[in-house]
């Protein structure tokens, strides 16, 4: 039997919506539609390296979403539900899969390309909750006023209703339908997109090309890394640097759930393990927590003067 204090947490993404979304939020509403991504297959030879840069830009770090819902509690199930069959969906699967995410497969029925997302994730909702008592938490990954039922169905059952939007595409009757709405660039280790830009001439994409020759502006891949810190190749990178921003992620997501800036170190470190259950400072070379926290100073500090040890971030990193 479980614990009755433990939290469940099942979590939706209508990938379709947020994808859409996230692109338009960047670049402008519409603009997914105008600029034919749905299709768009970068690897092909004559794709169009412009639509590919945009692309880039509207990226969606499928990391922040799932780590920002196992704030929550124990993720018990995590669904996507796109056709996954499209190229801009597609490029996401490896993401998804390595976050053990249940990809369910749909296919448009209609010649605008909508793929009934919407119906499929509230009959699986519905049903888990019915299959699974003991679900605590529904996360849904979505700005549509569709949802707006579901929402409402699983609060009548209990549970406590979590929506994630991109701003700008979230219907405020969502927002009023659950316990809590959240933006996705409000989750933590994401960058606010800037405000859409007007179609520019050749002659200014000319000149913000030279700018960012000149190195006025950063390089493309330096700011996917800083925006995107979750969605790496973990086997690509140091994972002392990983486990480092597991840290500051975790504490970025206690402080803003507990409103606190001190934070107990156990609940610190179960908050890594949930966001990447193969966390071990033992296996990065420290005897403890404590000791794990203890280097990294530069971004995290540890208060020792009570018998339940406290963390917090350095306040250097957290006016950042």
């Amino acid at each position: 039997m479980n614990d009755p204090g433990v939290t469940r947490v099942a979590v939706y993404i209508d990938f379709d919506n947020i994808v859409i979304s996230r692109y338009d939020q960047v670049h402008g509403r519409g603009q997914f539609q105008r600029d034919k991504v749905r299709a768009f297959d970068r690897a092909d030879k004559a794709a169009d390296p412009e639509v590919a840069e945009k692309l880039r830009r509207a990226t969606v770090d499928v990391g922040a979403m799932i780590d920002f819902a196992s704030s929550f509690g124990t993720l018990v199930l995590t669904r996507a539900y796109a056709d996954w069959s499209d190229p801009v969906n597609a490029d996401y699967r490896g993401q998804l899969v390595s976050r053990a995410v249940d990809l369910v497969q749909l296919f448009p029925t209609a010649a605008y390309a909508k793929n009934g997302a919407d119906i499929r994730l509230a009959v699986d909702a519905v049903e888990d909750m019915f299959r699974l008592p003991d679900l605590t938490h529904v996360v849904i990954v979505a700005g549509d006023s569709d949802y707006v039922p579901l929402a409402q169905r699983c609060r009548r059952l209990g549970r406590y209703v979590v929506a994630v939007g991109v701003a700008g595409s979230t219907s405020r009757a969502l927002a009023a339908a659950c316990d809590e709405l959240v933006t996705y660039d409000a989750l933590p280790g994401i960058t606010p997109a800037e405000a859409p830009q007007p179609a520019t001439t050749g002659r200014t994409a000319g000149a913000r090309a030279e700018r960012q020759e000149s190195g006025s502006a950063p390089p493309a891949r330096a700011s996917r890394r800083t925006r995107r810190p979750a969605a790496a190749d973990p086997d690509s990178e140091d994972p002392q640097e990983l486990a480092t921003r597991l840290l500051v992620r975790a504490l970025r997501l206690g402080q803003e759930k507990d409103d606190a800036d001190w934070l107990h170190s156990s609940a610190v470190k179960s908050q890594m393990r949930r966001m990447d259950p193969s966390f071990s400072e033992r296996a990065l070379g420290y005897r403890s927590f404590s000791d794990f926290v203890k280097s990294r100073e530069g971004v995290a500090e540890l208060d020792e003067t009570n018998p339940a040890r406290l963390i917090r971030l350095n306040p250097a990193t957290a006016a950042q």
